[in-house]
């Protein structure tokens, strides 16, 4: 039964992947909307969600803040690094940007989404009605998911072919994810912690780099405007499920 409602989340992240396909005439939209969408999912979804799962405390701050802030700093390192060496070896960057971190990031998009599943499954474990409404939440926000995924993984100047893989890869994540809970349980504490590193690397590349390129060459009041929007989408969508 998990793995047949996580269909669903297969489809609405690849119709989140296909809006941000078609949309290329108005690419500081799809950025700005992308920026929200993360910076959304970050702050009301999986921090709130890390903190809780987490528990534990280190040296006075709740361990999940401190993933967080480590996978912020981490997700900066990276980038820096992969920058540096590819000007060392000469090789071309689209815009000043590594194609490594796109899919880097497309990775981590990838194993969250195989977190949804876990959930999705583990809810089931827990009762039917439990199960249903993790997946209606898990499925409402596969389509940012999906639309972040590609979005990212094309931003970094990585060829299409290789947005579309990581689009379907990510699609595919929570059904392989609801699946594997038929054989594992992860710890809370352990995913909790992925969530708050995950959550920092994420609000690193919408603060950093998603929004600062969508104000680039088109410094619009519509820009902004999408911005709001996703961040108030996924608002409306935890609000809904909680």
């Amino acid at each position: 039964m998990a793995v047949f409602v996580a269909l669903g989340a297969f489809l609405m992240t690849l119709a989140g992947g296909w809006t941000a396909q078609r949309v290329t005439d108005r690419r500081h939209l799809v950025l700005g909307l992308a920026g929200g969408l993360m910076l959304g999912v970050v702050g009301l979804d999986l921090l709130p969600e890390a903190l809780e799962a987490a528990g534990t405390e280190v040296f006075g701050v709740p361990a999940a803040l401190l993933l967080f802030v480590a996978g912020f700093l981490l997700a900066h390192l990276v980038e820096r690094l992969l920058a540096v060496r590819q000007a060392a070896h000469g090789a071309e960057e689209h815009n000043g940007r590594a194609p490594e971190v796109g899919l880097t990031a497309a990775a981590a998009m990838v194993g969250h989404s195989a977190m949804d599943g876990v959930a999705i499954g583990a809810a089931f474990q827990v009762g039917g009605g439990m199960g249903v409404a993790v997946a209606l939440a898990v499925i409402a926000h596969d389509f940012a998911d999906g639309f972040n995924t590609y979005t990212i993984t094309s931003l970094y100047g990585n060829a299409r072919r290789r947005a579309q893989f990581m689009l379907f890869a990510d699609a595919a994540a929570p059904v392989a994810g609801a699946a594997s809970t038929s054989f594992v349980t992860i710890p809370e504490q352990l995913l909790g912690g992925y969530l708050g590193f995950f959550g920092g690397a994420l609000l690193y590349l919408a603060a950093a780099e998603i929004l600062p390129e969508a104000h680039h060459e088109h410094p619009a009041r519509s820009t902004v405007l999408c911005t709001i929007a996703g961040a108030a989408f996924i608002w409306l969508v935890v609000g809904l499920a909680s």
